[in-house]
């Protein structure tokens, strides 16, 4: 009787391995399907893009500064300070050339056209999201032009702490804007990560701010995004994938991921200053360093960091 039991349970143990060892095979077989951001073959915003920009609210100098050496930097024609072995702001953006030439377009130039600055923030200090497209027309962009909108930290934009910034156009006479407000005393754990503490998820350190400034260095974050995302999307029929209406695109498509083994909580692995202690993943004009979204490659079908 103790034999029988013996081999019975045997034979249960040796049924149970193989039943585990199976399901662990085919769940490692499985693959998730590749993402793919179609073109839709409408029109890109190719050649030299005229930005500007739009201060609203207060500013310093030294924030100002900021925006627009990262700006200056995307452009590789642009004489950069930098070190020629080390990852640089125009060697992200030649991803988005990669957009370009797929689709047929020219690579896209940014250029800086202008500087606007409404400091005493003439449409109030509660704005809508219907009034930035108003905005953005007295700034009176030349048509195939960007307005980039940039509200100061004491400003509120409805739906601020949901989206953070957000782009936005008019087919008809080619107006294209992008909103991104500082988000340093508003939700900066969910605009202004990994310089500052997530709102939910793991409670990690936050990283060092590349330039010394929570707000505006998570502004360049999400300037960087969205102008990937206007830049190959302008119009809601360029490359995205999903609806158009939420639409995943460039850099929204590889949320939260800034080097190399990026998951959720972790941005990944990352150059540190050795003096300041702060995290960056490129190089710009004037020295400058930043910290910028992975974006999808569609070459590889990847996200794609350049640390």
């Amino acid at each position: 009787m103790n034999s029988f039991l013996t081999v019975l349970l045997a034979l249960i143990q040796l049924s149970c391995f193989n039943v585990c060892f199976g399901a662990r095979k085919l769940t490692s077989l499985y693959q998730p399907p590749p993402m793919a951001l179609t073109y839709h073959n409408g029109a890109l915003l190719e050649g030299d893009l005229h930005v500007t920009i739009l201060w609203y609210g207060k500013f310093s100098p030294a924030q100002k500064s900021i925006v627009v050496d990262f700006l200056l930097s995307l452009d590789r024609q642009q004489k950069q300070n930098v070190v020629s072995s080390a990852p640089s702001v125009s060697q992200w953006w030649q991803t988005i050339e990669t957009y370009m030439k797929k689709a047929g377009k020219k690579e896209t130039h940014v250029v800086l056209a202008n500087q606007v600055t409404d400091e005493n923030c003439s449409m109030g200090k509660t704005l809508q999201r219907s009034q930035l497209s108003e905005l953005a027309h007295r700034v009176n962009s030349e048509p195939g032009g960007l307005v980039l909108i940039l509200t100061a930290d004491d400003v509120g934009v409805e739906g601020f702490c949901m989206s953070c910034g957000f782009h936005g156009s008019n087919s008809q006479d080619k107006l294209v804007f992008i909103w991104v407000g500082n988000s340093v005393t508003q939700c900066p754990g969910q605009c202004a990560w990994p310089f500052h503490q997530p709102i939910y998820g793991p409670q990690t350190a936050p990283l060092g701010a590349p330039n010394e400034d929570v707000g505006v260095d998570g502004m360049v974050e999400n300037i960087a995004s969205l102008l990937a995302g206007t830049v190959t999307n302008p119009f809601g029929n360029g490359y995205f994938q999903g609806s158009a209406d939420a639409p995943v695109e460039a850099a929204s498509a590889c949320p939260g991921a800034y080097g190399k083994g990026a998951y959720p909580g972790y941005a990944g692995e990352l150059l540190v200053d050795s003096t300041t202690g702060a995290s960056y993943n490129a190089l710009g004009e004037n020295g400058r360093k930043y910290l910028l979204p992975a974006l999808f490659d569609p070459n590889t079908s990847q996200c794609s960091t350049i640390v």
